[in-house]
């Protein structure tokens, strides 16, 4: 009865629902009478000029009511998006192929689906450009390359003892969330609309959608109660499909649905942006780097959509757990005639790691080290460099590339637990025994770390703000701009609340994300969910709790700060009291039983012209050992263990932290061994359904799967001693393709020349070389 929610794993708050399949998702709302159906109208072609569109062997299609395009747009004629270079509707130019030029209305689904592919394109045709060479040749970019140098890397390079060179590509990555992209789009009253969006920003879709319409933002009320998924795309591209429903509910003045059928969702949402890296490094004899060029060449898509953000992150995360002395970073954001690459989990950070990971690696090989032994010489740490003087500070191994001290470190402890307590070293000698008397089945392992930072590098969207309601009968709703994608941010802000309080957790119920009850919330994203929204609910539970102390210490005669609220009652030296009881003699004595919290994240300073300050609060820190085995004949691959230590600081809901991390880890792992985006010489995304794009399946996870949690609380003072877990994970991924470069290089192959993903064709690419 007395024990808190919070630090507690709890189900769910969605959980029974969700298997009982009574849970709403916006295509179980009940429709409107009068509801239409949209579909898109995709360009076949990737890039030309637009002459036209003929819609009229779809208007005859029985139960089509309109085609919607460019023309029928009130408002501005590009999305609200922040380079404001993506056009609502194809016009002009076509820029991608399955770019959406206007939509069918219908009576039903699949009339409208069945009519939009009867539209014909008039397009000349013009010369597509597809990959990033390409584009970088042609210096065809989104936005402005980016340049971050510390130190002289150039001459630091000339002076190592050692120099590797090299180049590397990464592929992107499909969201494949279960709940595809969705908006349903209803009129009221005096040209005010309510938008029900499957969308991680609400706020952003308010924006989007009244800039469509010319309208105010008060006009626009958007509501989000959960998503199927949302991975980070969500976060912007949420935002196509409530413009474009709208638009239509407009023009046709009734409500409209628009739900990207699967294949549609694949062409024309953007994706994880694929990488190109080279690279220049130099070290020492025992892998110690000395210094590192290294470019990066971003597939951001026709538009800039968050690839200025994206890219920077990478940059940030290009050190990962290590500490970069002399350093030079470019990095060009390439514009492609292919879809608008967009946010997803990790953003831009794991293609930071990746690269400065396969570096290490490659040096380790170089050097006939162990890559353990390599990593832990370059980790961050409170080594001295250069002692202080009359002119210069002390310098140590301690602070980024972008001037951000690294102040809660604890790689070395952490890293160092988690090979004693898997074996790691054991292993190794295991696997090379094994190696040796096995002639086609090779195994590998590795053990990668992750320094994360936690914020969101633009300072202004850390911030968040809620609503909490206390009613007469004891029970308690929170609202928060923060949106439910499956990862547990409600159930967590509902025991934070509930502990506030000091009522029992199922007396708290969070309600749906809701644009009129907290306004300008910023985009569930960056890890930050928990961190911003249940900090902000914490706060206006705690000015509730403040009025109803206040008023029983009036009753009693003691100090308000002597009134304890625990286990579902109120209690003072004196009496001991029922929550529910005082709250209703509260309300009787006109007491105000509810209360906004905001919250602004603090220490965050961030110059985004020169790519230094503090952009993170904090870092979350993990690693993970994988041990892998290739088929050197088929190149097929399977993992068959994995010991992850990963750091939340003090959790939460251990279960649901948990959780996030054995997703995020499984969904790396599949980012780098089967997810292949593949695009032909026409632009055409050829892995545009689950029979050709391949997501991990629990027949990939390996049977030995354990996780533990690091047991420090955060040393920042962030809600409940808790650490941001959504994002970090995913990087532990990593470890499985180091491990099967590991092994690639056993099977005496060669590692240097593997891309990702290693899919059972670029394994054997490599074993070939």
């Amino acid at each position: 009865m007395n024990a808190p929610a919070a630090g507690q794993s709890r189900f769910h708050e969605s959980a029974r629902a969700q298997v009982a399949g009574a849970a709403t998702y916006i295509d179980d709302i009940p429709e409107v009478r009068g509801t239409l159906h949209a579909a898109p109208v995709c360009s076949p072609v990737a890039h030309g000029t637009l002459l036209g569109l003929d819609a009229s062997a779809a208007l005859a299609v029985p139960g089509v009511r309109a085609f919607i395009s460019a023309q029928d747009i009130p408002g501005d004629t590009l999305l609200a998006a922040f380079a404001h270079d993506e056009p609502v509707f194809a016009h002009g130019t076509v820029q991608f192929l399955g770019q959406v030029g206007g939509l069918i209305v219908a009576d039903t689904v699949m009339a409208a689906r069945r009519a939009a592919r009867l539209v014909k394109w008039n397009v000349e045709t013009l010369p597509a450009v597809l990959s990033v060479h390409e584009a970088h040749a042609q210096q065809s970019y989104v936005l402005p390359p980016v340049h971050v140098k510390r130190g002289d890397a150039q001459a630091a390079l000339q002076r190592a003892p050692h120099q590797l060179e090299g180049t590397f590509e990464v592929g992107g990555q499909e969201h494949f969330y279960l709940e595809g992209q969705i908006a349903y789009v209803l009129p009221l009253e005096q040209n005010q609309w309510w938008v029900y969006s499957s969308t991680q920003h609400p706020g952003e879709v308010q924006h989007w959608v009244s800039h469509a319409l010319g309208l105010p933002n008060h006009a626009v009320t958007v509501e989000c109660r959960r998503m199927g998924g949302g991975f980070g795309g969500k976060e912007t591209q949420a935002g196509h499909l409530a413009v474009w429903a709208a638009i239509a509910a407009n023009q046709l003045k009734c409500p409209v649905k628009l739900r990207l059928d699967r294949d549609d969702d694949f062409l024309i949402t953007g994706k994880r942006h694929p990488f190109a890296y080279h690279y220049r490094a130099g070290f020492d004899d025992s892998g110690l780097l000395c210094g590192l060029e290294l470019e990066m060449l971003v597939n951001c898509g026709f538009s800039a959509d968050l690839s200025g953000p994206v890219a920077d992150r990478a940059i940030f995360h290009a050190d990962n757990a290590y500490y970069l002395e002399d350093v030079s970073i470019s990095s060009y954001r390439c514009k492609t005639n292919t879809q608008s690459h967009t946010a997803f989990r990790g953003f831009g950070g794991p293609q930071g790691v990746i690269v400065i990971e396969r570096i290490l690696s490659d040096i380790a090989r170089t050097l006939g080290l162990d890559p353990l032994d390599v990593r832990l010489r370059n980790l961050y740490s409170d080594e001295v460099i250069a002692p202080k003087s009359e002119t210069t500070p002390e310098r140590r191994r301690d602070t980024t590339h972008y001037q951000m001290k690294v102040e809660d470190n604890i790689l070395q402890p952490l890293i160092s637990q988690l090979a004693r307590t898997s074996g790691y070293r054991e292993r190794r000698e295991q696997i090379a025994a094994w190696n040796a008397q096995s002639p086609v089945i090779k195994r590998g392992i590795a053990l990668t770390p992750v320094k994360f930072g936690i914020s969101f590098t633009a300072t202004l969207f850390n911030q968040a703000g809620a609503l909490v309601h206390v009613y007469t009968d004891g029970s308690v709703q929170v609202n928060h701009g923060g949106t439910e994608m499956g990862q547990g941010l409600n159930t967590k802000v509902a025991q934070i609340v509930a502990d506030e309080l000091g009522v029992p957790f199922e007396r708290v119920l969070c309600t749906a994300a809701d644009t009129s009850k907290v306004p300008n919330a910023s985009a569930t994203a960056a890890s930050s969910g928990t961190d911003l929204n249940g900090r902000a609910a914490q706060f206006a539970a705690r000015t509730v709790r403040s009025n109803l102390a206040a008023f029983v210490a009036g009753l009693d005669g003691v100090g308000a700060g002597s009134v304890r609220f625990a286990g579902g009652h109120v209690t003072t030296e004196k009496s001991s009291r029922r929550f529910e009881d005082v709250v209703g003699a509260a309300y009787a004595n006109r007491i105000q039983l509810w209360s906004d919290g905001f919250y602004r994240t603090p220490k965050i300073h961030y110059d985004k012209t020169t790519l230094t300050g503090r952009p993170f609060y904090y870092f979350s820190y993990g690693a993970a050992v994988s041990e892998v085995a290739i088929d050197t004949l088929t190149g097929e691959s399977r993992v068959l263990k994995v010991d992850i230590l990963h750091d939340v600081g003090h959790s939460i809901n251990p279960a649901i932290d948990i959780g996030q991390i054995e997703g995020g880890f499984v969904q790396g792992m599949g980012w780098l061994t089967t997810e292949q985006l593949v695009w032909d010489a026409k632009g055409l995304l050829r892995t545009h359904a689950p029979s050709t794009y391949k997501i991990p399946t629990t027949g990939d996870v390996p049977a030995h799967f354990k996780v533990d949690l690091w047991p420090e609380p955060n040393r920042e003072d962030n809600v409940h001693g808790s650490k941001a877990v959504g994002e970090p994970p995913f990087m532990l991924g990593i470890s499985v393709f180091e491990a099967l470069r590991n092994a690639v290089a056993q099977a005496g192959g060669n590692p240097e020349a593997m891309n990702a993903p290693a899919t059972a064709e670029e394994v054997l690419r490599a074993l070939g070389e």
